[in-house]
């Protein structure tokens, strides 16, 4: 069966990481996505670990159902061709800032005419209709702009951190992906396409504020920002008698029957924690006792009992543990390929499932370069089918 995106044609001039993963979900769902890169091709290419030169990792697991096109924008045939590509081309999505691509003369504005159907996707640090117009951006500053490192860093209470992932990266590929997603959508109705701004400093703040705006939320404020079960300082995995689970009681049932586990079923009573709203202002000596309980079993004792009782736990998994976790095996999440030049691979598949458009892996993540004759030429015996 075909992908809910069949028959869709991007153009993909992105490269790390927020762009291709967007590029890749929607490869995933059906779009046959063209990846144009530079003779050096995508800097994600070149870090490591890789077994080839060009083929790192992090390259393999965000460029798969891709074809990869080599064209020098800048020359006056690479720009031809372009021209041509995007004449066949529904979306184009890049992360060139918009200075740049005005410099190309690729922004909106110069096309708009020439391809009224194309949804044009940019996607760069911050909206141009601020102050912060055309500022360099990458993971990190965005965290640190969007408050992720300060909440990171107890709200202030210890030095500003980052998250150990390339978390605004990723977050803002899915705004990407659903922009592009809801464009088409419009554009189904109305028949035109239009610009689509995807500012990765507004999307990573917008995501972080629902719960951590908190007092803010109000004017006057009722207290002030950082939500105060996620910051206390027991917010943490707990250590068992032989290892660490993750244990959060959450509603008055699931806390009722931890006291019992624990012993202590009059803790319930306990107008300090009885009700969500009682908790809220004790979620520090609650997290500390739970710390405090846990010793006294083993992980498998507690899987059992938290498991009967219903009360939200987890394993902490290492990365190498998901490789074995026993849903992620029974559900098919994990894609197994032998790729042409990397050898055999594990790589994370579709976790998202459609009944009638359901997703799939067709192509391996591209060598540079590695369709251009391929694409090329069916430009030229007009294969494509325009937007």
């Amino acid at each position: 069966m075909p992908g809910a995106m069949d028959g869709v044609r991007i153009l993909d001039l992105t490269s790390v990481g927020m762009g291709p993963m967007a590029t890749q979900m929607l490869g995933d769902m059906g779009a046959d996505v063209i990846k144009i890169e530079s003779a050096a091709g995508d800097v994600f290419r070149h870090v490591t670990p890789q077994r080839h030169a060009g083929m790192s990792h992090a390259y393999l697991n965000l460029n798969r159902n891709k074809r990869s096109v080599v064209l020098d924008i800048k020359s006056p045939a690479g720009r031809e061709q372009l021209e041509r590509l995007l004449a066949s081309a529904d979306v184009l999505i890049s992360n060139m800032r918009a200075p740049a691509m005005r410099r190309l003369g690729l922004d909106y504005a110069s096309l708009q005419a020439r391809y009224p159907r194309l949804v044009y996707c940019a996607c760069y640090g911050y909206s141009e209709a601020g102050p912060y117009a055309g500022r360099a951006a990458i993971d990190d500053t965005i965290q640190a702009a969007s408050g992720l490192a300060w909440l990171q860093g107890g709200a202030g209470q210890q030095a500003p951190r980052y998250a150990n992932s390339v978390m605004a990266d990723k977050v803002v590929a899915l705004y990407v992906a659903n922009a592009v997603a809801c464009a088409l959508y419009a554009r189904e109705r109305s028949g035109q396409g239009q610009a689509v701004e995807v500012p990765m400093f507004e999307c990573m703040t917008a995501f972080m504020l629902p719960e951590h705006l908190a007092g803010l939320t109000f004017v006057p404020p009722e207290g002030g920002a950082g939500y105060a079960r996620l910051l206390n300082a027991y917010r943490r995995p707990f250590r068992t008698l032989d290892g660490y689970l993750s244990v959060v009681p959450y509603t008055d049932t699931q806390w009722r029957r931890f006291f019992e586990l624990a012993g202590v079923p009059e803790m319930a009573e306990d107008p300090r924690y009885n009700t969500l709203n009682n908790r809220s202002r004790h979620f520090p000596e609650l997290y500390g006792f739970v710390e405090d309980t846990l010793p006294s079993r083993s992980t498998a004792a507690w899987v059992s009992l938290l498991t009967e009782a219903d009360i939200p736990f987890a394993p902490v998994n290492s990365i190498a543990d998901l490789l074995d976790d026993p849903q992620l095996c029974a559900t098919g999440f994990w894609h197994r390929s032998e790729h042409p030049t990397e050898g055999a691979l594990i790589q994370a598949g579709i976790p998202v499932r459609f009944s009638a458009t359901p997703g799939s892996i067709r192509r391996h993540a591209p060598a540079l370069g590695e369709h251009t004759e391929e694409v090329l030429s069916e430009l030229e015996h007009g294969q494509a089918q325009g937007n």
